[in-house]
């Protein structure tokens, strides 16, 4: 049973927004240090919603605001069945609160189990407006019989959402956002861990958000999906590795998600992207396998605000990465 949006606790915070120039400036910095070629600019939002994007809506702007719900303690080191949220709920909530007359929900969570009979990756990628218009374009990833990844869509009939999630929100309009292209890899970090702690270097200790999305134009990426939920308690990360099923999955893939630059007192997950192929590829994004070759497209909102939902009151720190 989903569990009623207006009983859940939602907490707010209020987001640092860098001045465009210096923002510009650290991120080129920063990136510098892992890539050999990166380009970092504020452009005119391209219509995201055709190929290869394809979000549902067009653009990033308006309103943008970092959600987070539920949690790691809801999955490890067992699930937590009950927590099964509706994100079409959340994010009409959220736009009365922020005055947003339509949304844009994108981003990374457990999947619907529900929906699919197994647990599974969610990528979350829906539009919504309070008269109960939506238009889906989200997928899952799960293990199937043969171990192999199944990329599935999720119909807009399909709001349902498992455990944990961190999504971007916006009112899905053109404007201006953040466009970063990087090329080869000369350092050991992935591409959002380099643009995070690039920001946190920069802006130490100031809350910032970014969130938005990716193509992966060129090499593979290590990425995870879940199998399903474990039977036995899972307590440490080489359990979890056990548990999660690997692959090297090539390009093209989109992913979607968020990141912070840190915890801010809410227990929030600092960096978190899931993505798909136009094959039957999805998942958890670790790291790219092809620094030679690998070669990034993003574009990227600046929140302004921060919902934190259904915090876990008992928590821990692994399963995260």
């Amino acid at each position: 049973m989903t569990l009623r949006t207006n009983d859940l606790l939602f907490e707010t915070k209020d987001l640092f927004v860098p001045d465009n120039k210096e923002l510009k400036e650290a991120l080129t910095l920063g990136l510098k240090k892992n890539f050999q070629e990166v380009s970092v600019d504020f452009v005119d939002c391209p219509d995201l919603s055709g190929e290869p994007f394809n979000l549902a809506s067009s653009g990033l702007c308006g309103n943008p605001t970092i959600l987070e719900y539920g949690g790691a303690p809801y999955l490890l080191p067992l699930v937590q069945r009950n927590k099964l949220y509706d994100l079409n709920e959340m994010c009409l909530k959220i736009c009365q609160e922020r005055n947003m007359k339509e949304y844009l929900a994108i981003g990374a969570g457990a999947g619907p189990y529900v929906f699919c009979n197994t647990n599974c990756e969610g990528i979350f990628n829906l539009a919504g407006q309070p008269d109960g218009k939506i238009v889906s374009k989200s997928h899952l990833a799960l293990v199937d019989k043969d171990k192999q990844c199944e990329r599935r869509n999720i119909p807009a009939s399909e709001t349902r959402t498992a455990l944990l999630g961190n999504i971007y929100l916006s009112e899905g309009k053109g404007g201006q956002v953040l466009k970063i292209n990087c090329k080869k890899r000369t350092g050991t970090n992935n591409f959002i861990t380099q643009i995070r702690e690039s920001l946190s270097d920069h802006f130490e200790g100031k809350d910032i958000g970014l969130g938005g999305t990716f193509l992966l134009k060129n090499g593979k990426a290590h990425q995870h999906v879940m199998q399903d939920f474990s039977q036995t308690p899972i307590y440490t990360e080489d359990e979890i590795n056990t548990w999660l099923k690997f692959y090297d999955m090539p390009a093209p893939l989109v992913a979607v998600g968020t990141l912070v630059t840190n915890e801010m007192d809410l227990d929030l997950r600092l960096q978190h992207f899931h993505s798909f192929s136009p094959s039957h590829w999805g998942g958890h994004y670790h790291y790219d396998t092809t620094p030679d070759t690998v070669e990034y497209e993003g574009y990227f909102g600046i929140g302004e605000k921060l919902f934190r939902i259904d915090k876990p009151e008992e928590t821990h720190k692994f399963g995260r990465d």
